[in-house]
Formats: structure tokens, sequence, C-alpha cells
């Protein structure tokens, strides 16, 4: 006979109900794992990715922006940042723009002991706690993704501080609009022509951190000596073995989003793949008949951006127009990250933009053309994207701008306040040090 859960007993004659009966234990089990599949992403995926493309004297800080905003999003998360991204109570009267304060503190998230024995809140038929627990991962992550646009030059504490604020006022209210029933969620939109689709977070995720890197880099400026000294990665070791696990926990990123252990998240898990695999094929080819060789540095953008720009449909299309999207990007986010990048002159230290802002632009569209209710039964019946006749690119389209234009003003004024308050930048003389030593008084090497 099972032991009383928790050490509770029902009294006796009588049976209290097993909040867990409720559970569906095998999507319950793939979500857990997707959860730590998407917190992997960013340590050591990202960290390990980012790092090996800075210079060595730098290389502590961004594995330390990384891990530090695993704490520190965490934190913000359960305390409000999921309450005001998916909170949606009767009395929300601002609930096409904002979450309300349902789940502040964890209130109606946190398992409680009432009149009728243990209650476990769900979403779905999961536990709400796992819900929260796997959308945070994508808040942990957004911000870090952020990092590579200003690495190498800014103030510890004026990350922080931005940090928080931006993920408060921009990732917050995205997450709403298009998760949590605000004004741009497919099927729950004020408007038709707002309803966008975005499987796993082509707008929430990659086209805010992108075209906030982008502002960051332009206000903060470029890198001393950017353009006249050569800034090589200092290890693609770290960064090939960063990539490679961002490929492997896209899977919990993409196929976790589907919610379920279900035919959908076979097809997230499918498309995801081939998808990168294709963009890591278009970049090095690009590579290799351009220049002459193929890159490891190349090879492994090209499958980033791959994953990026399959992220908002991976639940919506078949196998190959997932190909489609691996090969575009690849091609697309090349010509960001080198022409567009040179053309303009702009120092987004590790193309967050040319990958990431641009990456899920296209994504967001594609979608618009190959999304199909053969994969996913959304739409009401509706036809979705332009291969079977629907319109959904028109309301991708403007989610693609109001995502632009939204985290491009509010990073902005952020940006602008925070360097008024404690300054942006490091010194002329920390940057030359390196920030592992002036921000945090380490050396990622030491040689005797």
């Amino acid at each position: 006979m099972m032991e009383p859960r928790f050490g509770m007993s029902a009294p006796q004659g009588t049976s209290a109900p097993d909040p867990d009966a409720q559970v569906a234990r095998g999507d319950h089990a793939w979500m857990l794992i997707s959860c730590a599949l998407v917190l992997m992403m960013t340590g050591p995926g990202l960290a390990l990715f980012y790092s090996g493309l800075v210079r060595k004297k730098n290389v502590l800080s961004v594995m330390m922006q990384c891990i530090y905003l695993m704490g520190f999003m965490s934190i913000i998360w359960a305390l409000y940042g999921y309450s005001l991204a998916f909170g949606s109570g009767p009395d929300n009267f601002l609930g096409e723009l904002i979450g309300d304060f349902q789940y502040v503190f964890m209130r109606n998230v946190d398992a409680f002991y009432g009149d009728t024995g243990r209650d476990v809140p769900m979403a779905g038929e999961i536990p709400r706690l796992t819900h929260m627990l796997f959308q945070g991962m994508f808040f942990i992550i957004t911000p870090a993704l952020i990092v590579g646009g200003f690495a190498e030059r800014m103030r510890f504490k004026a990350m922080v501080l931005f940090m928080l604020l931006w993920g408060t006022l921009v990732y917050c209210p995205l997450a709403h609009w298009v998760w949590g029933g605000g004004l741009l969620q497919f099927g729950e939109a004020p408007s038709y022509w707002l309803g966008a689709l975005d499987f796993a977070g082509g707008t929430v995720v990659h086209i805010s951190s992108g075209i906030t890197a982008l502002v960051c880099a332009l206000l903060i400026g470029k890198r001393l000596g950017y353009g006249s000294e050569p800034m090589p990665p200092h290890n693609l070791t770290y960064t090939c073995i960063g990539a490679c696990l961002l490929w492997v926990g896209w899977f919990g990123f993409n196929a976790g989003s589907a919610g379920a252990a279900d035919t959908v998240a076979a097809c997230a898990f499918a498309t995801t793949h081939l998808s990168a695999a294709a963009g890591a094929f278009a970049w090095a080819t690009i590579e290799w008949t351009s220049r002459g060789k193929p890159t490891v540095l190349g090879t492994c953008s090209g499958a980033v951006a791959g994953l990026v720009c399959i992220t908002p449909a991976a639940g919506h299309v078949t196998l190959m127009p997932a190909i489609v999207f691996g090969l575009l990007a690849g091609v697309f986010c090349y010509f960001g990250c080198t022409t567009l990048k040179a053309r303009f002159g702009y120092d987004d230290s590790l193309d967050v933009f040319g990958i990431h802002g641009l990456g899920g632009t296209l994504g967001a569209l594609l979608t618009g053309v190959f999304a199909t209710r053969a994969v996913n039964d959304v739409g009401q019946g509706m036809p979705l994207g332009l291969i079977e006749g629907g319109t959904q690119l028109i309301p991708q389209f403007l989610a693609v701008v109001i995502t632009w234009v939204y985290a491009a003003v509010v990073s902005w004024v952020l940006l602008k306040l925070i360097d008024l308050v404690v300054g942006l930048r490091v010194t002329q003389e920390e940057e030359i040090q390196g920030l592992d030593l002036s921000q945090h008084g380490e050396e990622g090497y030491i040689f005797l």
C-alpha cells in the first residue's frame, strides 16, 4: 500500500481525491524534460557559444552575464513576471495589454492544503507549476540572447538594471499579447487581422531580443578598435560545443511548446532538426563557394539561424517546408551578418540582430506562407498559410511590425534612462583591461 503523499492521511472513513489523478503523466514528464533542456540552452549552451566568440579578456564576463541571468530572471519570474505574462483573471480590465496579479508571488501556482485535502492548480492536464517553470526558461534565455549585442563593453550593474526593466516592460507584455490572451494571440485577438501564429517564440523571443540587441549596439557605441584592430573569436571550440548544446536544447524549446507529448510535438521536433540541418548546410555552402573554405563558425551560425527561423512555425508546418526555412535562414542571416552589418557599420558584437532579429522576422513571415491545418488544426476550419489559400501572412506581418516597433522604442527609452542614472559603458581603461578583471576581479585564463 502506498504511503500518503507528503505525510498527509485522509480522515478515517473518507477518501480524499488524489489531485495527481488528473495529471497526464506522459505529457507532464515531457514538459519537465523540456524545462531542463531549455535551461541548458542558456547555461552551458549560450554561455559557451557566446564566450568563445569574444576576446579572452572578456570570456568570464559573458559567462557571468548568462549564469547571473539564470538566477536573477528566475526570481523576477516567480515574484511577478509569470503573472504579468499569463495572468488572466476576470477582473483584468487591461487584459488585451498585460496580465493581472492572479499569479503574483506564486499565488494560484503553488499546491495548497484545503478543506478537501491537497489541491494542485492545473494548466490543462499539467500542473500550473510546470507551465510556470517552462515559460520561465524562456524568460531567462531571451535577455541572455541580448547580451551578445553589447558584449565586451556594458557595465555589469547597467546590464542588471536594464534586464530587470526590459523583462518587466518588454518581455512580459509581448508574452501576454501572443500567448496569454492578449491583442496578438491567435484565435483570441480582438481582430482577426491581429491573431499571429507564434508556436515557440519567433516574435516574443527572437525578434524582441534581436531588435533590442541592435538598439543596444547603436546606443552604446562600437568597441574600442572595432574596424581597425583584429577581434577574432578567442576559442571556437567553446562556440562549437555551445552551438551543439543549443541544437539539442532547442528540441525542448520548440517541441516542448506543444504542451504535450503528442503528434504536434513530434512534428515540432522533426521540423526543428531539419531546419537547423539546412541552415548549417546553407551557410557552410555559401562560405565554401565564395571564400573557398567552409568554417566552423559559419556552420554553427547557420545551424542557429535555422533553429531561430523555424521557431514560430515548428508546430504548424510539414517537414519539407522546414528545410526551406533552414536554407533561406542560412542565406538571409549570412548576408545580414556580413553585407548588411558592414554596410551600416554597427557593432552588434555577436550578431544577435543578424541571426535572431532577422531570422526571427523571416520565420514569422514564412509561417504565414507554409502554416497548415494538416499539422495543427487551429483556425476554426479556416485555411492558414498561402499554400492552402489562407491569409495568415497579413497578421504575421502586423505582429512583426508591432514587435519591432515596441521592442525598439521601449528599449531605447530604458537605455537612455539607465545611462543617465548609472552609465551604460565601462570606462576606456576598463574596456582595455577587459571586463573579466574590471567588472568581476577574475581571469578566465591564468598562464604560469
